[in-house]
């Protein structure tokens, strides 16, 4: 029997407005799909299992069909290895980010932003804001809570029109990291 790789899917929009699922329920999507030891860590759509090795586009693509076959409504999904969690949960990207009253959100997406997409979002900062892109993650830091954020309805970014993302916070980040992907 072949070895099975850990992944986390991290599905967007999930127990929003009509959107309203079990966790149980989304284990045993997941079960359907042939996944293993398939966990759920906090309702809000992020899903570990465990898989034959696969590109995450792919188990992505899958999940996502089996969700809107099963739901009736998309489920946009993005897929991260194990070892691809744990270095976005160990990343040190701001130097500010442990100081009191910082947080950083880190939102997936299903591929790596273009060069000059990339540049145009991390140029764009207020006193309480600051964006990193990173491979197929953007990393937003925040002073105080998001909600208050302004940086999202600033004209720069707005005119950036950024693709589909499902964003956590690096708290929620690190918890499922510890608690289900440290070996």
């Amino acid at each position: 029997m072949a070895k099975l790789s850990q992944y986390v899917a991290f599905l967007r929009g999930m127990n929003l407005g009509k959107r309203r699922l079990s966790m149980v329920r989304l284990r045993e999507l997941f079960g359907e799909l042939g996944f293993e030891k398939v966990e759920t860590y906090i309702a809000s759509g992020n899903v570990i299992f465990r898989a034959a090795k696969t590109a995450d586009s792919k188990l992505a693509a899958s999940i996502a069909m089996h969700l809107e076959a099963s739901l009736g409504y998309p489920v946009d999904t993005f897929v991260r290895t194990a070892a691809e969690v744990q270095a976005i949960a160990k990343g040190e990207i701001f130097p500010k980010q442990a100081e009191p009253g910082w947080n950083v959100h880190v939102s997936f997406f299903s591929k790596k932003l273009p060069q000059r997409m990339a540049q145009d979002v991390e140029a764009i900062r207020t006193d309480e804001d600051a964006f990193r892109v990173i491979h197929r993650e953007l990393y937003w830091l925040r002073k105080g809570r998001m909600s208050d954020s302004q940086a999202w309805d600033l004209p720069a970014m707005k005119a950036i029109q950024l693709p589909t993302h499902s964003m956590r916070n690096m708290n929620t980040i690190r918890k499922l990291t510890i608690k289900y992907l440290t070996d």
